[in-house]
Order: C-alpha cells, then structure tokens, then sequence
C-alpha cells in the first residue's frame, strides 16, 4: 500500500473527477471535430464556395488549441492525480492495459502530426491530398476512442475478465459497444456547439449555410447517441441500477445531465432546421458551458454506479483486492487485512508507527481512517461527503458507536468493509470522534 493523498474539502475523487470531465470536451472535439470540418472543406470544393474555407481554418486553429494544448494538459492531470490517489488502481490497470494504451498512444502520435499538417497546408497542396490528411487525423482519432473507451468500460462491467484475467475478455465487456457507439454519435454533439461558435464569427450567408450544416450533423448525432445511451443503460449490472435509484444525489446528476441534452438537442434543432439566425457567439458559449456541465453530470453517474469499487467487483474503493482472480495468480486481501492488519502492509510508514501504542493511538487511527475512506470523504467539516457531519447526523455517544458503525460497512452496498483488523478498527474511530468533538 501506497501513502493517501488527502486532499481537503474535495477527495481526490472528485480532483480527478474534474479534470476527467473536463478532459472529455477537448477530448471529444479532437475526435468528432474533423469528420465534420473535411465535410465542409469538401463542399466548399464541389459548390465553389471558398469563404467556407475560413471556418476550416478557424476551426482547426480552436482544435490545436483547445485540444492539443488543454486536453493534453488534462490528460496529463488525470494520470497523475489517478496515480497519487489511486496507485494500486492505476497499476492493475497498466498491468493489464500497457499494451492498449501503448497503442492508443501511437494514433495519438499521429494526431498530433496530423493535426499540424492540416493546418498548416491549408490552400498550400492540392484539395485531394489536404482532404486525405483531414481523413487520416479523423481515423486516428476515433481509433484512440476506439481502445481507451475499452480500458473506461472495463472499470465498470470487467465480464469473464473476473474469471480469466485475458486482456480481450476485459476489453470487450458487456458495455463496450455501446458506450463506444454512444461516444462515438455524441461527440459530433460536443464538435458541433463548438462549430457554432466558430459559425457565429462568420459574415453571413455562409453563417447560415454552415449553421445549417454543423447543427444538422450535430442533431442526427446526438439523437443515435441518445438511443445508444438508452442500450448502454440496459447494459448495466444490476448492482449499478440500483444504486442509482437508491443514492438521491445520483439521481439529481442524471436529472441535469437529462435536461442539459435535450436543451443542447433542442438548439440543434432550431438552429439546424428553422431559425439559423438563432445562432449567436454568446448563446452558443453559454450552451458550450452547459454542455460541460452536462458532460460532469454523467461522468459522475459513470463513476457513482462503480461504488465501492475502483475496478468493479475486483478492488475496492480503498484499493485492498476483493476477489481473487487466480488466472493471474492474484489473492483475495480483504479477509486477510481484517485478520492481519493494515499496518504491516503500510511499508511507507516510520518505525515510531509501525505499532499501535497509547502514546500514537490517534496518529496511527488517522492513517488507517485516511486509507479506508479518503478517497470519497473530506476529513473538513465541511467539503464533499465531509466525515464531521456524516458522523454527526448518526449521534455517536462514543468511540465504541463509530467502531460498531466501522465494523458494519461492509453491509452497505455502496461503502467498501473495513481494511484493519480489531484493534486498528478502535483507533480509526477514535480519531474519527475527535473530528466530531471539533
């Protein structure tokens, strides 16, 4: 076990769920953006329209930009805030995924060259040529979708993988095609309110032309990607349905992610089919903005469904092995930590607190209370899910009350069972009752 990054107010859950939300705009974008882009440049060949071509630069140039430059940066933030928070969830993921993300990483490779080069040689080589680079970026990019959306739904729904540890059992799980198919559609949702701002800067007609034209493409998109959302859901383990239903907050997220896609559906709709004009830079920001939103919305859902695992029925939430996977010679450690003890395996740890004594008790039942529950609660009084006030609603009279309520987690279906033995247990909620007593 590796040292708890504790992070105030928010959990480190929550850090990398931000940035993870974050990171599916430029993301998205860099992959639905093209196929519509090289659309337009192709029409604006075969209807004699060179005006149109301003928007293809424009937009290439947001795309470098928004996604090159920032979705690389958060991508960047979310290996390393998964890898302080989550160390021995990030590992079992590389162990079993090195060679997919080594292969995500080539395509992404020749994104990037690609990308460069469709901008920078636009007007500057024949139309052909220019097209075919705009092609060989768009293919790359929906390849990376293609293989890291394998290792998201793995997390959530691992199948026979359970059972045989095979990289492909793993890859092609029970959600994979359908929460593909749904990215896939609904990421022509996310390129096109982006190309509707980059529209609104244009001089009409050839603002209401490519209106029309982004908001259409954009509207048939986000209608597949809806119906594939709908067989995603069906998808589902049981277990995740009903925490959703069971966890109001989860049901509030989905309630706002619901009323975000049928507003962003419905601005499609008008702009696309009746008013153009409808189009401004400020709406289409402020739907950009609603997207995102949206977007934070079913991540947390996606996230929230998994409790209490980091990689479902296989590691908890606290990242202690759950079920033994023997095809790769991997053990069950939950049973073994309760009877055992957290400590010996805490290697980071001076010798000062390798043993509980009467004058470390509390020191030592902050670091067990940090491995068992930081990575969803704030230690502050105040924050996400924060444990003063969690505690204090349950009115504990005594250490003694949060022991029992400590030794009863593993009964909850959204909480992972205790990883301490006895004794390690009594510290943990000795210190937690001192949070309640500030």
């Amino acid at each position: 076990m590796y040292p708890i990054w504790d992070v105030p107010y928010l959990s480190s859950a929550l850090v990398i769920g931000l940035i993870a939300s974050f990171h599916v705009l430029p993301s998205h974008l860099a992959v639905g953006a093209l196929w519509v882009t090289v659309y337009i440049e192709k029409l604006a060949y075969l209807r004699n329209r060179p005006d149109y071509l301003d928007f293809v630069k424009r937009f290439t140039l947001l795309l470098l930009i928004f996604s090159f430059i920032f979705g690389s940066l958060s991508g960047i933030g979310i290996w390393y805030s998964a890898t302080v928070s989550s160390p021995r969830g990030i590992s079992g993921l590389i162990h079993n995924y090195v060679w997919g993300w080594a292969t995500e990483w080539v395509f992404f490779i020749i994104e990037i060259a690609t990308i460069y080069a469709y901008y920078y040689t636009l007007g500057k080589v024949d139309p052909k040529t220019h097209i075919r680079i705009g092609y060989l970026y768009a293919l790359a990019a929906w390849i990376s979708m293609i293989i890291i959306t394998g290792i998201l739904a793995f997390m959530l729904t691992p199948g026979k993988w359970l059972e045989t540890g095979d990289f492909f059992d793993g890859f092609f799980n029970p959600t994979y095609f359908p929460q593909l198919l749904a990215r896939t559609f609904l990421m022509f949702g996310v390129a096109g309110i982006y190309g509707l701002i980059i529209a609104s800067t244009l001089k009409e007609p050839t603002k209401l032309d490519l209106t029309k034209i982004i908001s259409r493409t954009a509207f048939v998109g986000m209608i597949l990607g809806g119906l594939f959302v709908i067989w995603y859901v069906s998808k589902l383990p049981q277990s995740a349905k009903e925490l959703y239903t069971g966890l109001p907050y989860l049901s509030k997220l989905g309630k706002i992610a619901l009323v975000c896609y049928l507003i962003l559906l419905f601005y499609f709709l008008l702009t696309g089919f009746a008013i153009p004009r409808l189009n401004n830079f400020g709406l289409s920001f402020l739907l950009m903005l609603m997207t995102f939103v949206g977007i934070l919305c079913a991540e947390g859902i996606r996230e929230g469904i998994r409790r209490p695992y980091i990689i479902n029925y296989f590691m908890y939430g606290h990242q202690v092995i759950a079920k033994a996977l023997p095809a790769k010679n991997i053990k069950a450690e939950i049973e073994v930590i309760q009877k055992e003890g957290l400590l010996p395996r805490l290697g980071y740890l001076p010798d000062s607190l390798r043993k509980i004594t009467s004058e470390n008790r509390l020191e030592v039942g902050r670091i067990i209370a940090l491995h068992n529950c930081a990575n969803c609660h704030a230690f502050t009084e105040k924050g996400l899910r924060p444990l003063p006030a969690l505690f204090g609603k349950l009115s504990p009279q005594s250490p003694e009350d949060i022991d029992a309520f400590l030794a009863a987690l593993g009964s909850f279906p959204y909480m992972p069972p205790f990883a301490g033995n006895d004794e390690e247990r009594k510290v943990a909620a000795e210190y937690l009752f001192t949070l309640i007593k500030k």
